[in-house]
């Protein structure tokens, strides 16, 4: 496979595909803010669902597998997050075709991030690095930020915890100090260009927010882990309905039993043929 090479020798091919999901969220969030009928969000839904599958084919079927069973799982979230809770809201108050694409592109880029280059070389670093993004964004949203924004980001501030121990204790932590990187640029560009906003105040619990939340990238951390839950699911589930077929066919097959042979004998004084066990005398 051709590689392409930068100056000094560093490979750029490991990161072509991420730098072209980062390109095409930040396009594609543009493109949105400027479409003026549902119909147009719906073609730039279609052009979305088409670059993941293009985008996906380049990932091992082990990491497809989870990009679509991720799709499904946040469009449950969005539809409770949007829909039902009202945390958030849409340019026009629906679920546009293109968000679930979107969690399928944001997931695939995480996951893309375990096998880099610059994962092998720098390790666990890169983790401390994206919690001290995290948790200077989450600082600044309850300090600096409410004198410019005219809002006090707690929301954000309480996702910072739970990203912290899934970025320090989980082994998949590539996963989310990536994603942490794309969802800041996807929050950024979503509400600077006007395709969503936060509520400032969240509904039922009444916590303030940021508009976006500064971690609310920690939420892909409850995303992976409905999306292994739901893979060891499916997993367990093919192995058992497996076990269950084939003791079905193993009992329903007919087992070979003795074979009975007949020979033909005449009665005495007659042309009828009769078997064995009818001429006998016991």
């Amino acid at each position: 496979m051709n590689r392409l090479t930068l100056p000094g020798g560093r490979g750029a091919h490991p990161y072509w595909l991420q730098a072209y999901l980062l390109v095409f969220t930040a396009v594609g969030l543009f493109a949105d803010s400027r479409v003026t009928a549902l119909w147009q969000q719906h073609l730039l839904g279609g052009l979305s669902f088409t670059v993941l599958y293009l985008a996906a084919l380049k990932a091992p079927r082990e990491q497809r597998l989870q990009v679509w069973i991720c799709v499904v799982v946040a469009t449950a979230y969005e539809v409770f997050g949007s829909l039902v809770w009202g945390i958030y809201h849409y340019r026009f108050h629906n679920l546009p075709v293109y968000v679930p694409a979107g969690h399928g592109i944001v997931y695939l880029f995480g996951l893309l991030a375990v096998q880099t280059p610059l994962v092998a070389r720098h390790g666990r670093r890169l983790a401390y690095v994206a919690l001290a993004g995290a948790g200077t964004w989450a600082l600044l949203g309850l300090t600096v930020l409410p004198a410019v924004t005219g809002r006090l980001d707690v929301q954000g501030a309480l996702w910072l915890p739970y990203f912290a121990y899934f970025l320090l204790r989980s082994p998949r932590w590539p996963v989310f100090a990536a994603i942490f990187i794309i969802v800041s640029e996807l929050e950024i560009c979503g509400t600077s260009f006007g395709n969503w906003y936060w509520m400032p105040v969240a509904p039922w619990t009444h916590i303030p927010s940021g508009n976006p939340p500064s971690v609310v990238a920690g939420g892909y951390c409850v995303i992976d882990a409905s999306v292994l839950s739901v893979l060891w699911l499916v997993r367990n589930y093919r192995v058992g309905l497996n076990t269950i077929m084939t003791r079905i066919k193993t009992t329903i097959s007919p087992m070979p039993g003795p074979r009975i042979w007949f020979r033909r004998a005449s009665r005495v004084k007659s042309g009828e043929v009769v078997s064995p066990a009818a001429t006998s005398l016991i």
